[in-house]
């Protein structure tokens, strides 16, 4: 029974997969962003994410830590000294997969994975705000209606006697 077990094996025994993810790591932390297939790819998020959030905390411990994993010093180097700035506060969600179809040659679900805060393309998607039908109704609503100022006249204000 393979009660409680999720994470993903990728058909590799142990230290295979551990060696691919620290690689795969690496390759992520100097390039920000990879190509590889869906199911490495939420393998990898799942193993680089904690070591973001280790880099967060430059002391001597975390860096000794991440290095365990890792086994590169410029990688280490890399993340505590530019990616931990940028990310510093951003509470989680470091990476993000986009699916690209499938390889042609086994048909293998393909994707990209990066890190969030180096994507400049998609930071200005995100600030660019998208209009719908009905936000238009809601905003027509929230305007403030201006209504014609109607100034009294004398002879308005005289009450009409009755003759």
């Amino acid at each position: 029974m393979r009660h409680n077990k999720k994470f993903n094996h990728l058909s590799r025994t142990a230290s295979h997969r551990n060696a691919m993810l620290a690689n795969m790591a690496i390759s992520l932390i100097m390039h920000k962003r990879i190509t590889t297939t869906l199911a490495k790819a939420k393998a990898l998020k799942k193993y680089v994410e904690p070591l973001i959030t280790k880099s967060k905390d430059d002391t001597t411990n975390s860096r000794r830590v991440v290095f365990s994993y890792l086994q590169n010093k410029y990688a280490v180097t890399e993340l505590f000294k530019e990616i931990s700035v940028k990310v510093g506060d951003r509470p989680g969600g470091y990476t993000r997969i986009i699916k690209t179809g499938f390889r042609p040659s086994d048909n293998a679900a393909m994707c990209f994975i990066e890190l969030v805060d180096y994507n400049e393309n998609m930071a200005k998607q995100a600030t660019k705000k998208t209009r719908t039908r009905r936000s238009k109704k809601s905003v027509a609503a929230e305007a403030p209606v201006e209504t014609p100022v109607v100034e009294a006249t004398p002879e308005a204000e005289a009450p009409a006697t009755a003759e």
